[in-house]
């Protein structure tokens, strides 16, 4: 059994990234015996590993990698760490808020884990390609200030491990690589809203975020484990630049409000996209009008475009009645689509 494993399963002392190393280097060569990825899987989404471990997992992945020449500056990312109640895709929905306010955004994500339909199989439904280069990335974001970049942006290793338990489903041992994703993906942008559906996964990230220089992280967070921000609750966001806690109190309902049902996903491949054009027309219901301009809003003072959250919130709302969120869409599903290969899930 590797040394990772064995420090895995043992708890006993963290994986240094010279273990890392190993670890990974026997999984290009194929050195690994039989079950060892599932083991690894399994064992880091079950509990989440010490920071030490973490860190060291993380920066033995980035050191494997091509070096980024690009700069996205200027630019936001959205993206969750998935798990929680469904919801529709609100992170999506406020990517495209956001990028109508005057925001350069970049939204990563994946194929569903946990949730009915993830960011990448609303785009594909939509007809919106995923990039499959920074150069791509950026031409897009010069010409519509969105861009949704897709698996390049994970390293390899990842499509290595999902290929390695096939027949098990990485769906469902996963959830680790799910709870990362954030840090996974080398987009050299200058802000990131992550949301975390898992309180208890706040410490290990807060610490990895801390150690993250080149961008502005805020980990959002709620009572309702949803891994974005909910304007119908009370929400947390932790900072990683010296900042400290924002929190954000909860917006009153209106009288028709129908609570969390309102941000309930859509089924059906017709019925998922007319339901999200519907709430970038401004047409949907109440909470998920306000909740989708919450999250563009906060992507707008993260970026520092707007510096007050009120004026935010409102400028994103007036987006929504506008439908010029709904506009981009069909601009983006008018342009050529390149299909980029699926990548193993991360991500």
């Amino acid at each position: 059994m590797h040394e990772v494993l064995r420090a895995l399963i043992g708890r006993d002392r963290p994986v240094d990234q010279e273990m890392w190393r190993s670890f990974w280097d026997q999984l290009r060569d194929g050195a690994l015996r039989p079950g060892e990825t599932v083991a690894l899987l399994t064992s880091l989404s079950t509990r989440m590993p010490d920071q030490d471990t973490l860190i060291g997992m993380l920066r033995s992945l980035d050191e494997r990698r091509p070096a980024v020449a690009a700069r996205l500056d200027n630019t936001a990312n959205i993206v969750g760490t998935g798990g929680g109640p469904a919801t529709f895709n609100i992170s999506t929905a406020a990517a495209f808020v956001a990028a109508v306010l005057g925001v350069r955004i970049v939204k990563t994500g994946s194929r569903a884990h946990a949730s009915t339909c993830g960011s990448f199989d609303l785009l594909d439904r939509l007809g919106i390609g995923l990039t499959t280069s920074y150069e791509q990335t950026d031409a897009m974001l010069e010409r519509f200030g969105i861009a949704f970049p897709g698996h390049f942006v994970y390293p390899r290793e990842v499509a290595v491990l999902a290929r390695s338990i096939v027949p098990m489903d990485l769906r469902m041992i996963g959830g680790f690589i799910n709870a990362v994703g954030p840090f996974l993906a080398a987009m050299p942008v200058s802000s990131q809203l992550v949301g975390v559906s898992d309180h208890s996964l706040l410490p290990a990230l807060r610490q990895v975020a801390a150690t993250v220089a080149d961008r502005r992280i805020w980990l959002c967070s709620n009572g309702l484990g949803i891994d974005e921000l909910v304007s119908s609750v009370d929400n947390v966001i932790h900072t990683n630049d010296g900042t400290g806690e924002i929190r954000l109190r909860a917006d009153a309902p209106g009288p028709a409000s129908g609570g969390i049902a309102e941000l309930r996903p859509a089924s059906g491949r017709t019925e998922v996209v007319d339901h999200f054009l519907g709430v970038l027309s401004g047409s949907g219901p109440g909470l998920a009008t306000r909740t989708v301009a919450l999250n563009a809003a906060a992507l707008a003072v993260a970026s520092g475009l707007i510096g007050e959250w009120t004026e935010a919130v409102k400028a994103a709302e007036d987006v929504l009645r506008g439908g010029a969120a709904r506009d981009l869409v069909h601009r983006l599903r008018a342009r050529p689509v390149r299909r980029a290969a699926d990548g193993g899930g991360a991500r």
